[in-house]
């Protein structure tokens, strides 16, 4: 393979980083509810074939003043990173509302609207903001069959899946992301295919695009949905060199605790974090408080084992003021350097002996 030109938005990021812990945003989904918006305010005047209702995403092109409004709160709150409302943006979930033509033009206007913003807030006040071009699972997994009396067969392979992320994470650096996330991994072969597809588009541009992996849990055990625990997880992946290694979705902060301390101990790189605003109720809210959700975060900020911290569903531009306010002033956990010895990973973590 050709050298690639190094990132320097890696650069900066470490630099930040190095200095104090920071902050991701919040949820997009709950935010958006928040607007009640129309099927017509959805749709637009693209003239879809479907109904629009619900697809956050087509938004950067049918009303962008929703997603625009809400990197602004987050900014305000502050935030350092602005994650792209792409969560959806690929060709497999775009075919439910017949809009997969419209992948990269979507993806593209997500990821300059993040970046003008992050720009801006940047220029006011000199402190680096960063943009992640966000990448969801999909609803498809390369490890489970979703017939029980099929166990081999599979409703995508390989193959179409990169190609899939890959559409996806090119329009995203076209569009001026810093970094691609690969978030809410319930399967690790999702989640490697991601990877895959992001070092394509590194070799196709001729220059470093840092990935950062988001794992979410299925189990308060610390499993993903095809089996993996966090330990196995991050031996699996631990080849791409990602920029941060984390946790998101899943539990609040309360249930996340013990496996955001195993994997501050075992990655030689960088956390993030991003519980959800705790359990949900019996309705399908999030009740937990600003103020409860930065208390339990400050802990792993004051055991030194995040990096950066934010919120994911339920979570708020309240929330993510609250932890700004509870983590200011602490400092980031060390990253580790490792022994080197092969480790391995099935569903469980495998180091080989010296």
């Amino acid at each position: 393979m050709n050298a690639l030109t190094p990132s320097a938005a890696r650069t900066a990021f470490l630099a930040e980083a190095a200095k104090r812990i920071l902050i991701t945003d919040g949820a997009f989904g709950t935010e958006i509810q928040a607007w009640k918006l129309g099927e017509a305010d959805y749709a637009g005047t693209l003239g879809l074939a479907k109904d629009q209702k619900g697809n956050n995403d087509i938004l950067a092109l049918t009303k962008p003043e929703v997603p625009e409004s809400i990197h602004r709160a987050y900014f305000a709150a502050g935030a350092d990173i602005a994650e792209t409302n792409t969560f959806s943006a690929n060709r497999i979930s775009q075919a439910d509302y017949a809009a997969e033509h419209l992948v990269r033009e979507i993806n593209v206007a997500s990821a300059q609207l993040a970046r003008r913003i992050a720009d801006e807030y940047q220029a006011r006040d000199g402190r680096p903001r960063f943009v992640a071009g966000a990448i969801g699972p999909t609803n498809k997994t390369l490890s489970l069959s979703p017939d029980v009396n099929d166990p081999g067969f599979r409703e995508i392979d390989w193959d179409t899946l990169v190609d899939v992320y890959k559409e996806q994470a090119a329009a995203l650096v076209e569009g001026g992301a810093d970094f691609i996330l690969i978030e809410t991994v319930f399967d690790t072969l999702n989640a490697k295919a991601g990877i895959m597809a992001v070092k394509q588009v590194e070799q196709d541009l001729g220059r470093e695009v840092p990935i950062m992996l988001s794992m979410t849990l299925t189990d308060l055990s610390g499993r993903n949905l095809s089996g993996h625990t966090v330990e196995a997880f991050w031996h699996a992946v631990r080849h791409a060199r990602p920029l941060t290694i984390g946790l998101n979705c899943s539990f609040g902060a309360t249930q996340l605790r013990p496996h955001v301390k195993l994997l501050s101990e075992i990655a030689d790189t960088a956390i993030m974090v991003y519980p959800n605003a705790g359990l949900p109720n019996e309705l399908g809210a999030y009740d937990e408080l600003p103020e409860t959700t930065a208390g339990l975060v400050h802990e792993w900020a004051a055991a030194g084992q995040v990096n950066v911290l934010g919120g994911c569903c339920g979570s708020t531009p309240a929330h993510i003021a609250a932890m700004a306010k509870a983590v200011a002033g602490l400092p980031g956990r060390a990253i580790p350097s490792l022994e080197p010895v092969t480790r391995l990973a099935g569903l469980e973590p495998f180091i080989m002996a010296a």
